[in-house]
């Protein structure tokens, strides 16, 4: 997997969603409003595929409602996630 990827919204929002490796190599999932909101959580399960993870967070941030969107396309692919911060 890739060490980091980002999609910012394209409907002129600030939002943003990425993925990371996180010190223990584990992977991340950043959302950042832009203003005063920043969440990161885990993915539970290792070896979710890169592809996956990308098509979620780039069809989220697509939604005019970002966060409700991540949750709804990581539940359809049945991806975990835990929250670490935020």
């Amino acid at each position: 997997m890739t060490h980091q990827a980002g999609f910012h919204a394209p409907h002129g929002g600030a939002d943003f969603l990425g993925l990371r490796r996180s010190r223990n190599g584990g992977t991340e999932i950043v959302y950042d409003d832009g203003v005063t909101r920043r969440m990161i959580w885990r993915v539970a399960e290792e070896g979710v595929s890169e592809a996956r993870l990308t098509d979620a967070l780039r069809v989220a941030v697509g939604s005019t409602r970002v966060l409700p969107a991540l949750y709804d396309e990581l539940k359809k692919r049945a991806i975990a996630i835990e929250r670490v911060a935020g």
